[in-house]
């Protein structure tokens, strides 16, 4: 076998782009399939009107924080201490907790209900005021 390393050869000049569109097709589904979608609440509709409506309490634990720092779970005043206690005993079959807290409330006290709400395996969501809808 003889190599003849003097020879000038021209460098490929083709390049496949075959390849490259599999690894961009493999990261496309990763991500796809491991991302999260979260649904966007800013749609306005007309939701249809019934005679009978579940009331929020059946749905979620109601808790509420006010501005100077009072917690209430489902209008009863509670301790920052008593917090899980009270919203175990009133949870019943429910899986989310609903926060009503005011804009004066602190970082601190959201997290005090969210730890509380993780701990007892309960979704927290936060109700807001609609800008439009404020008088």
């Amino acid at each position: 076998m003889d190599f003849n390393f003097l020879e000038k050869k021209e460098p490929l000049s083709v390049f496949s782009l075959a390849g490259l569109a599999d690894i961009i097709l493999l990261l496309l589904i990763f991500f796809l399939l491991t991302s999260n979608f979260i649904p966007q609440f800013g749609i306005q509709v007309n939701l249809p009107q019934t005679d009978a409506s579940t009331p929020a309490e059946a749905v979620h634990v109601n808790v509420a924080i006010t501005d100077d720092g009072r917690f209430y779970v489902e209008q009863d005043e509670v301790t920052r201490e008593a917090l899980m206690a009270q919203i175990r005993d009133v949870r019943g079959d429910r899986q989310s907790l609903l926060l009503r807290a005011d804009r004066a409330a602190t970082v601190d006290q959201f997290a005090a209900v969210a730890g509380v709400a993780r701990a007892l395996d309960l979704r927290v969501l936060m109700a807001t005021d609609r800008e439009d809808l404020r008088p």
